[in-house]
């Protein structure tokens, strides 16, 4: 027994002595190259709390653009936006009008800008709504889908207030928990309607839609109008009234978009695709000159294989024709034209009198 304890503490000594050469390695005291055998076996190196959240993609402003990390392989099934350009063209455009619309709806010096047009989650952007809010489903007519805006309660309590008279330089007042009341909610549909006015006319030159207000909810699970994990273009539009103001967040299924996709595809209004006007226009012009070849049949039948093998040399095939005869013309195997045979000099020539229509296959 005193031998076996002899070896058990010889062997936890040089344990011992192996893990304090080991740690020696590793505050950098041994010069040896990544072949040096004390590293082999030694345990690898502790992520601090900075390297996981840049490993996982949570390094940054959570508002920032750029996903790193797992995030960036967990949202590469998006679509980006960056595919629809015409999109970018139509809210600029609704941007200018509505800044218009609501001065003349509210009296009130009002700037609305366009922050930003990203591609979302339906699930996600409904789970990331700041309540209270108030979310307006509209329809689609010509496109028969949906969409849908959500107006904060920031906005909606400046718009009651100016639209109420309520005095420039205040806060307008907010009680938090509670439902909004009627008034409010009339007067904030009142505003959806003029910004899905303008909505319609920032679309018009792309394609004519209208839009149309079908109900208004304040709880997102109501407002559901596509499947969680579906894909959706979100445009967000700031609106400043001086000292007042908030957003409005207009959200685009992709299956909304899918009737005008190849419309907005285009990267200015008008482009064709894979169609060029002037080389149309050149090969039209070619085609005039084009040398075909025309037959003219004076007579066609219809023989069996038998009669056919026997005909002899100097054996006559009589023709159904007259001088006064309509004599075809075709070219490659399609009719073209009729007339009648006569002689121009040396030549025998043809006389078109009549054009012939392609007829219907059907």
């Amino acid at each position: 027994m005193s031998m076996e304890d002899d070896d058990d503490e010889a062997l936890a000594a040089e344990w011992a002595a192996a893990m304090e050469d080991g740690d020696g390695d590793l505050d950098g005291d041994d010069d040896g190259g990544p072949d040096d055998d004390s590293n082999v076996g030694q345990p690898g190196r502790v992520l601090d709390q900075n390297e996981i959240d840049s490993l996982l993609g949570f390094e940054g402003d959570d508002d920032g653009d750029d996903t790193q990390g797992i995030h960036a392989l967990i949202n590469s099934s998006l679509v980006s936006y960056e595919r629809l350009p015409m999109l970018d063209i139509v809210f600029d455009r609704m941007v200018r009008m509505t800044s218009t619309s609501l001065r003349n709806f509210t009296s009130d010096n009002i700037e609305v800008s366009l922050d930003n047009i990203t591609s979302v989650r339906f699930g996600d952007y409904l789970n990331s709504i700041p309540l209270p809010a108030m979310l307006s489903v509209f329809r689609a007519e010509e496109w028969d889908n949906y969409g849908l805006m959500t107006v904060d309660s920031n906005l909606i309590y400046s718009i009651v207030d100016v639209l109420l008279g309520g005095r420039r330089g205040t806060a307008a007042m907010r009680i938090e928990g509670r439902p909004y009341t009627t008034i409010e909610q009339s007067l904030v549909e009142r505003m959806i309607t003029v910004i899905l006015k303008d909505l319609c006319a920032a679309f018009e030159p792309l394609s004519p839609v209208h839009f149309t207000l079908d109900r208004l909810e304040t709880n997102p699970r109501f407002a559901t109008i596509a499947r969680p994990p579906n894909a959706a273009i979100l445009i967000k539009l700031r609106v400043d009234m001086e000292d007042r103001g908030g957003r409005i967040e207009i959200l685009f299924p992709y299956a909304t978009l899918e009737p005008i996709r190849e419309l907005l595809l285009q990267r200015f209004m008008g482009e064709k695709f894979g169609r060029d006007s002037i080389w149309e226009g050149h090969l039209a012009t070619e085609l005039w000159y084009t040398k075909i070849d025309l037959r003219a049949i004076l007579d066609q039948q219809t023989m069996s294989l038998r009669d056919v093998m026997n005909l002899q040399v100097g054996q006559t095939i009589p023709l159904n024709v007259t001088p006064n005869s309509n004599i075809l013309l075709e070219c490659g195997g399609v009719p073209m034209m009729t007339g009648k045979m006569g002689r121009l000099g040396k030549n025998i020539a043809v006389s078109v009198n009549k054009t012939v229509l392609k007829q219907s296959t059907d």
